[in-house]
């Protein structure tokens, strides 16, 4: 490869977020939240107008994008699920390919390997890499050890500083340097580049400056107000004594601060983005590199009354998902189904030049190349995600098939939405005559290749095995620790290590400035 810039593959950069939700940004049809960045990326790459998580909470979703695999094919089942050492991810694939791999930022690797085919990490993780999250079906719902829940809400608003901007300021830094160090090194491999922030994740606090480019006047209120617990769903009955509503009290204004803060979260992250694209930019490494902006799941933000994710209605399970190669494709807008599984096998296909189908790598989601072409012919149009962590204590899986989305709770009735027609998600018409063959298939679809049984017996296993595990390793003095950690220091800044379970009321809480309420005091 003669010339740095311009190498015989293309280079690629990952900018991941988290917990943001698709129909919170303009490129989405948001008419309130400002990302000036994110839009100019979108302008010049294709969106993908219907892409969603396979799994609402962090490690799972991840650990899906990463190996292209469906979450709970990979024992993926919750936050404190190990991803296994043998598991090829894509970097593991572009290495071998000969790219320099590196990954700048959160990616919540759980076990002691915390580099999965990543040759370097540039910034401590920000979430734990033990079994300390890892729930307990046979305590019910209500067992949350990340201690998340509703109560945080009133302490929602402005702030100077916060754990998750300390964190996020060092990956924008580092993810900058690092573009820097690559146009300018001797080492003229491509390279794979992994920037993932945390932000806009909850607690809601935004910096001053962010928050102020936001009237409050005009933020709303959620579109869908909260529902009688008598007409929830089981999984939304579960999730609503998760997060304590019942005990709780969630007042408007609350509600309010919540959403403007998480609209200033949003854009700061979009200036993030902009001047790591900028830097991209400026060293000449944007003319041959594929870039993707996506998130891992997205954020209820009170719609329903729900906050947070671990649900499939769209506000959390719609994510945003926008690909920029314009020396291949031209800037479009797509609107066929798809999901984060079909990333490794879409970015093998494009540095393959359409060998990726090898059958030995045998992934779950498939190369979207033709769509983002333009051509969706032959695509099946689905989606799958599932959700078998805290908060519920019965394997879950949802199918988005065109227009429908299927919901399946084990052990309790389903649910069946046109989104079309019902984008809020408010008609559930699974008993709807006039729907009954659309049901019947998506019925015998949501549940191949996944036995729900075989899923329950495996998840509460592995809970006990972890649980009995991280019990016994509490009484050591040598307890276990496998969180990468870049500086002296950064195992106690962040929510990392055998603290872990105090989770967002302990740690992140304490790490907020200046200080709210009497639970966030200095002790």
């Amino acid at each position: 490869m003669s010339d740095k810039n311009t190498p015989e593959l293309p280079n690629i950069l990952i900018i991941q977020v988290d917990q943001m939700a698709a129909p919170a940004l303009p490129i989405y049809g948001h008419p309130v939240v400002k990302t000036p960045h994110i839009s100019a990326l979108a302008e010049q790459g294709v969106v993908f107008e219907n892409a969603y998580c396979n799994f609402p909470i962090c490690a799972p979703s991840r650990y899906s994008m990463l190996t292209g695999k469906l979450p709970n094919a990979i024992n993926a089942f919750d936050n404190a699920s190990e991803l296994s050492a043998e598991m090829p991810t894509l970097a593991h694939y572009l290495c071998a390919m000969g790219y320099q791999t590196t990954l700048c930022g959160k990616m919540h690797f759980v076990g002691p390997d915390q580099l999965h085919g990543f040759e370097d990490r540039m910034v401590t993780d920000i979430y734990p890499a033990n079994f300390a999250w890892t729930p307990d079906w046979r305590k019910g719902p209500t067992d949350v050890p990340t201690g998340i829940s509703v109560s945080i809400l009133p302490q929602s608003g402005k702030c100077l500083r916060s754990m998750q901007i300390d964190y996020d300021d060092e990956v924008e830094y580092h993810g900058i340097q690092k573009i820097y160090d690559l146009a300018r090194s001797v080492d003229t491999r491509p390279f794979f580049l992994t920037i993932s922030f945390t932000h806009p994740h909850s607690p809601y606090t935004s910096s001053e400056e962010h928050w102020d480019r936001y009237d409050h006047d005009d933020v709303k209120l959620p579109t869908v107000g909260p529902l009688p617990l008598e007409d929830l769903d089981a999984h939304s009955r579960w999730l609503y004594h998760s997060h304590g509503r019942d005990r709780f009290e969630v007042k408007s204004e609350d509600v309010r601060n919540a959403r403007h803060a998480y609209y200033g979260m949003i854009s700061y992250i979009d200036d993030k983005v902009g001047r790591i694209l900028k830097t991209l930019k400026d060293t000449g490494l944007d003319e041959n590199t594929i870039i993707v902006f996506t998130g891992d799941h997205g954020e209820m933000l009170g719609e329903r009354g729900m906050w947070f994710k671990q649900t499939f209605f769209e506000w959390s399970s719609r994510i945003p998902l926008v690909v920029s190669y314009p020396k291949k494709f031209k800037p479009a807008r797509q609107s066929a189904v798809v999901s984060l599984v079909d990333l490794v096998p879409t970015l093998l296909d494009l540095v393959e030049a359409g060998k990726s189908g090898d059958a030995s790598l045998d992934f779950d989601g498939h190369s979207m190349i033709g769509l983002l072409d333009g051509d969706a012919n032959g695509w099946a149009d689905t989606a799958y995600s599932e959700y078998t962590d805290m908060g519920v204590t019965a394997p879950c899986r949802m199918l988005r098939k065109g227009n429908y989305k299927y919901i399946y709770t084990h052990g309790h009735p389903a649910m069946l939405f046109d989104l079309a027609a019902d984008p809020d998600e408010l008609v559930n018409r699974v008993d709807d005559p006039g729907l009954a063959l659309v049901k019947d298939g998506l019925a015998k679809e949501v549940l191949r290749d996944w036995d729900p049984e075989e899923i329950n017996r495996c998840v509460l296993a592995s809970q006990q095995r972890r649980l009995h595990v991280e019990s016994a390793m509490k009484r050591t003095a040598r307890y276990p620790n496998w969180s990468y950690e870049i500086r002296q220091g950064d195992k106690e800044r962040f929510v990392r290590g055998s603290g872990a379970a105090s989770g967002a009321t302990g740690t992140k809480a304490r790490a907020r400035f200046p200080f709210v309420g009497a639970t966030q005091s200095r002790e």
